[in-house]
């Protein structure tokens, strides 16, 4: 049974990873310094496998609390490194935090890596790297544009620094996972994005018809797209994980065909917000209330993927449409709601 540190473990898409490491029988550990990140995702996750999933509360950007993980665990056979801040809006406006935090932390790990010889690194990159893509369905291939956000800049950066990595270490392999828009929950309802007021468009949707939010805003209406509204590829978070699963897979059999090598993750079906606010409303039965405002900042304005080679190399199939996606998202938040409230009750 090979162990893994998956960073950010605790987090939306590192929660639903471990669940699906598991249950193809890795033995996982997690780092996450909880600044974004729940422990409840673990006590789902635990209950969902049966694991209880060991966490080091962390700050990767420290190497010595890093280092010590790393000599705890001497048995690790690979990481994958998800721990990254991700708000697009907020890495407009703080952008010395996000080339701080974020490739700090993923030079501290492949610092360890090396130092600890563990040779199998997967990290968590973005299409966000494409930017205003040329052509579509975006291929592996395109050249990457100038980025629209620090956030989108900092995967830029991350991709390179493990390609520059990997050129000179022979032995070491990485795999960089470009996932387009992640959305949706574990189908058992226990885990999901536990972030109280998410900015990610698919929670914003649930947390308006719950009533979280009085309104949603779509951010922009004249773009040159079907229906004025930006083109995202939605895809499954558990669909997702699999694909961290498989890659892992995939360089710890040797199968990979050179040192790094990168892997869109999308449906490769671009779909509108309006669109998508529309096959809410006929899973959910919820009429939405939104308005509509003005571009945002960082925002590009449509891609979807190529995933062929995903399908081919990896083996990987998605299994969740559009309609689940939106269902799982729904049963989730109406979960969490009713979860909180037996809290707030409680605590009284």
């Amino acid at each position: 049974m090979s162990k893994i540190l998956v960073t950010g473990g605790c987090g939306y898409i590192g929660g639903h990873t471990i669940v699906d490491l598991v249950q193809n029988g890795f033995d996982v550990i997690c780092a996450d310094d909880l600044s974004k990140g729940s422990l409840k995702m673990l006590e789902g996750i635990e209950k969902i496998t049966g694991k209880k999933i060991k966490n080091y509360k962390v700050n990767l950007c420290n190497l010595d609390d890093t280092e010590a993980i790393f000599i705890e665990n001497p048995d690790l056979e690979g990481v994958i490194h998800f721990a990254a801040f991700k708000s697009v809006p907020e890495s407009v406006t703080e952008p010395l935090l996000y080339f701080r935090n974020n490739i700090n932390s993923l030079l501290n790990i492949l610092q360890c890596a090396e130092d600890f010889d563990v040779d199998n690194v997967v990290f968590s990159s973005s299409c966000s790297v494409y930017g205003n893509a040329k052509e579509l369905p975006v291929s592996e291939e395109a050249p990457l544009a100038e980025p629209e956000s620090p956030y989108a800049r900092t995967k830029q950066m991350g991709e390179d620094i493990c390609r520059d990595f990997t050129n000179f270490h022979k032995d070491f392999n990485t795999i960089l996972l470009r996932y387009f828009n992640p959305v949706g929950a574990h189908p058992s309802g226990l885990i999901g994005e536990f972030q109280d007021l998410s900015e990610s468009v698919v929670p914003v949707i649930t947390q308006t018809a719950i009533g979280k939010r009085k309104e949603m805003t779509v951010f922009g209406d004249d773009y040159d797209t079907r229906d004025g509204s930006c083109v995202r590829d939605y895809i499954h978070v558990m669909d997702i994980a699999n694909a961290h699963t498989k890659a892992l897979q995939y360089i710890i059999a040797d199968r990979n065909k050179q040192n790094c090598e990168v892997f869109n993750l999308g449906s490769g079906n671009g779909v509108t917000v309006l669109e998508l606010i529309n096959a809410f409303e006929k899973v959910s039965g919820e009429k939405l209330n939104f308005t509509i405002g003005g571009r945002r900042p960082g925002d590009i304005i449509e891609v979807y993927a190529n995933n062929n080679l995903a399908r081919t190399n990896l083996g990987w199939e998605t299994k969740y449409d559009l309609d689940a996606m939106m269902d799982t998202a729904w049963k989730w938040e109406q979960a969490i709601t009713e979860a909180r409230r037996k809290e707030a009750e409680a605590a009284k």
